[in-house]
């Protein structure tokens, strides 16, 4: 067992090769996926491309990485949607790829998504194989692809993105890589505000294993101490007094020093890229710390612990189909608490369970459009891990069958759901 609870696996648990099947399955159901879009958006005379690539965030993204920030619309209502919401590092890669290939930003911010949710899949399976094995790790991959709102892993939006930075900064604390995770997590910061998840993970594996660390030491000493302490009616040991009494204590805080160091950089650096960007912002509309949450009130986003889904769920409950909606959102909550209380009692490792509890409570909690939760949720991986142990415990054809229906459903409803109201 490691500091942090969890299974030794090979130096080269995380390589492609290893990750193949995963890999290979999530292309499949991708594939299905998107096929499934193209052939909805041909029946009614849409663009499947134009759905992926160029409606609602995707659009701002592009704009963001064509022309800069400072546009912003101002609604009848007096709404101000400004794009000083949305994160730069999506915009900050779409402008890049867009400089060195002739594609357009939309076609960059399409093929940055494709890309990221390979990376999101393989760092999936990274976390899934370190803890539960590679059987449980392809499964895990195939449970997330085939999720409901599954489609938007392959849209020009920023959470297959935010999902690859946080899997493999999360893999990166598993394995004991410090600096990279903390690096990573300033990254995930850059890209959606949820960053903070990340960082909250980061920095309760950091704090845990410091801990651990010194209590481990302070044994060491305790038993020590008893191993040089005389027999009894054994005359005690009579030292010179002087440097070398302290030796050992020195040579012990000395050892300690570099080991807590790359905890200490991992801490320091995880914040970096949230908080450049919302001070940068605040500089920016000149409200100070503050103005990033100026900027997301405009678009009626916050954090109000849920009152205003609370109210949302209950207004449902004026007519039969609404009151049916109702209770579907309702048993919806219930599940993902559930799940949360499973990955708890089967002990997983404590930076997955405060990285999925803390994107599950930014996403139940806050007062954002309720359409977008599911959606929000999408990176919440860990919540996943007891139905792919589940699945792993079937035999393969049964788990295939399993998975190829739940693919079918999950691609039909993605593209009536991409052709219909969502996602915003």
């Amino acid at each position: 067992m490691t500091d942090l609870q969890t299974r030794a696996r090979p130096p080269g648990s995380a390589s492609p090769f290893r990750a193949a099947p995963a890999l290979l399955g999530y292309a499949a159901v991708r594939a299905l996926g998107l096929l499934g879009l193209a052939l909805w958006s041909a029946a009614r005379d849409k663009s499947a491309y134009t759905l992926l690539t160029a409606r609602w965030d995707a659009i701002w993204y592009s704009r963001v990485a064509g022309r800069g920030y400072g546009y912003e619309i101002r609604l009848p209502n007096g709404d101000v949607h400004a794009d000083l919401a949305f994160f730069p590092l999506l915009p900050w890669l779409e402008r890049l790829l867009h400089a060195v290939t002739p594609v357009s930003y939309a076609d960059a911010g399409f093929v940055v998504a494709l890309l990221a949710s390979l990376a999101a899949a393989w760092g999936i399976f990274a976390v899934a194989d370190h803890v539960y094995g590679p059987r449980a790790g392809v499964c895990a991959v195939l449970v997330w692809a085939v999720l409901p709102v599954g489609i938007v892993q392959s849209m020009a939006y920023s959470e297959s993105l935010f999902t690859a930075l946080a899997a493999w900064s999360l893999y990166a604390v598993l394995t004991g890589r410090w600096v990279t995770a903390g690096a990573l997590a300033s990254l995930s910061g850059l890209t959606r505000p949820v960053g903070l998840a990340v960082v909250a993970a980061v920095w309760a594996a950091c704090a845990a294993s410091l801990l651990r660390d010194r209590a481990v030491g302070r044994e060491s000493s305790i038993a020590g101490t008893r191993s040089t302490a005389p027999a009894s009616g054994a005359p005690a040991p009579v030292h010179a007094p002087g440097p070398s009494a302290e030796a050992p204590a020195g040579r012990e805080a000395t050892a300690s020093t570099p080991r807590c160091a790359p905890r200490a950089l991992a801490m320091l650096l995880a914040p970096l890229g949230a908080a450049g960007y919302v001070l940068w912002v605040g500089h920016r509309t000149g409200r100070g710390p503050l103005g990033y949450l100026d900027v997301q009130a405009g678009w009626r986003n916050g954090f109000d612990g849920g009152l205003a889904f609370a109210r949302f769920i209950a207004g449902k409950f004026t007519s039969v189909p609404g009151a049916l909606a109702g209770l579907g959102l309702i048993a919806g909550v219930v599940l993902l608490l559930w799940l949360f209380a499973v990955c708890v009692r089967q002990g997983q490792p404590l930076p997955l369970l405060v990285y999925g509890g803390t994107v599950l409570a930014l996403a139940l909690c806050a007062s954002s459009y309720f359409g977008s939760k599911p959606r929000l949720l999408l990176p919440a991986f860990p919540l996943l891990l007891p139905l792919a142990l589940a699945l792993s415990r079937l035999r393969t054809g049964r788990a295939a069958l399993v998975v190829g229906c739940v693919a079918t459903a999950s691609a039909v409803y993605g593209a009536w759901w991409l052709n219909g109201s969502g996602p915003p």
